[in-house]
């Protein structure tokens, strides 16, 4: 007579998915099983990928993220966000030579002029990154949207530091690499922007906005909705490069007209270097918790 072993009172009964996916796989061959409704629904890619199972997507496309950053111990962020055309001061004379007509010479200069940001942002990350969390440093995880210009600038100031970062990329017509200093357990790649901004948001204590294009309108300005309607506690807002911002947005002509309050205004705030930006940060949580 066979001794059953000794059971563990933290084991199910039933088996688990990943214990029995294999078997599910390895079926008889017969017209039954070579049907694809006879595959397992969550193996079933055609499955998965109706239209009817968006809200299962949706709800995936939150969950998996949610869940190891989670088990990475993330729980404080500092969100950058910027252009992804702003060469970094290395590639600013390959910018220039690559301009041949007289406008593509101006939008190249423009671009170039912007290169000194690359290095605030890589200096701001670095400033607000630890390598090491027993130190007593204050100390944020920074994230930024994965891809290049403004946003490899943050992942790459926090690697300086030897501290990890995220990289939250979104599927393009046009593929867009994960840049190389996002730490490769961090890297996320999503479908849906919507899931994408809410994870840039989930955790943020801090929010750097650098110049940029409709992206960068698109999250900048959602921010600031979600924080003057409530949805969002304030929290430092930092807006970098005032002469870029009031050229191509007249913030107080909004309030001026009536469309914004004249306190809204002061949601953000304006700053050039990463020393003052981190002060900032600084500032704001001097009565509580700032780091992880």
């Amino acid at each position: 007579m066979i001794t059953p072993a000794a059971p563990d009172l933290a084991d199910s009964l039933f088996p688990s998915a990943r214990e029995e996916a294999p078997r599910a796989n390895q079926p008889t061959a017969v017209p039954q099983t070579e049907h694809p409704a006879y595959r397992l629904a969550f193996q079933d890619d055609d499955f998965l990928l109706r239209e009817e199972l968006r809200p299962v997507r949706f709800q995936l496309e939150l969950l998996k993220p949610e869940l190891l950053l989670a088990e990475a111990g993330i729980t404080s962020t500092f969100v950058f966000y910027g252009s992804a055309r702003i060469p970094s001061p290395e590639q600013a004379d390959g910018v220039l030579a690559a301009a041949r007509t007289p406008r593509e010479k101006l939008v190249a200069e423009r671009l170039v002029a912007k290169s000194g940001y690359y290095t605030v942002a890589r200096e701001l990350a670095r400033l607000s990154s630890c390598a090491d969390r027993g130190q007593g440093e204050p100390c944020l995880t920074v994230c930024s949207g994965g891809g290049p210009s403004m946003m490899e600038a943050a992942n790459r100031g926090a690697w300086d530091e030897g501290a990890p970062s995220l990289g939250l990329n979104i599927v393009l017509p046009h593929e867009q690499v994960p840049n190389a200093y996002v730490t490769p357990g961090l890297s996320f790649q999503f479908h849906y922007f919507a899931l994408r901004k809410m994870h840039f948001l989930l955790r943020a204590k801090a929010v750097a906005v650098f110049p940029g294009g409709f992206g960068t309108f698109d999250e900048f300005f959602e921010l600031l909705t979600l924080v003057q309607t409530g949805k969002v506690a304030p929290l430092p807002i930092l807006l970098y490069g005032r002469e870029f911002w009031t050229r191509v947005v007249n913030f107080e002509a909004l309030a001026e007209e009536g469309v914004i309050s004249p306190r809204d205004l002061e949601l953000f705030r304006f700053v050039e270097t990463a020393e003052e930006g981190w002060e900032m940060v600084k500032a704001w949580y001097s009565s509580g918790p700032l780091d992880d």
